[in-house]
């Protein structure tokens, strides 16, 4: 007869259990948001505050002009420019407030907005 081989068995990986999530009832300040996230991950205010501070300008460099235009927080958001064209003046169009009246709109000039995507991730918190 051949001897079973004695099979090591791997050690069991606990996997740590989500932490239950409460919500929150008021609307923070920003110190108030800093300082739960330097209570959360054990950072000073001032660490977590150079932080946001980075991730600020960070944003701005990829939004701003002759720039990438688009910037994404891994499945949070997506922060990106949308072009907007420039609007003629138009005269005579109907009030839509006003029925029978008509008025007068004044010309724009073509601008770049700001549009904020919520990700996958942001849409299932809710």
């Amino acid at each position: 007869m051949a001897a079973k081989k004695a099979t090591a068995k791997k050690p069991a990986v606990k996997k740590a259990a989500p932490k239950k999530l409460t919500a929150i009832k008021d609307k923070y300040t920003k110190s108030a948001i800093l300082a739960e996230l330097a209570d959360n991950i054990e950072l000073s205010k001032k660490q977590v505050s150079s932080v946001l501070d980075e991730l600020s300008t960070l944003i701005e460099r990829h939004v701003k002009k002759g720039s990438a235009g688009e910037f994404t927080l891994p499945g949070l958001l997506k922060i990106k420019t949308v072009k907007k064209p420039a609007r003629k003046a138009r005269k005579g169009v109907p009030n839509p407030f006003r029925p029978g009246e008509v008025m007068d709109i004044a010309a724009k000039p073509a601008s770049t907005k700001i549009k904020v995507l919520p990700l996958k991730g942001l849409k299932e918190f809710v």
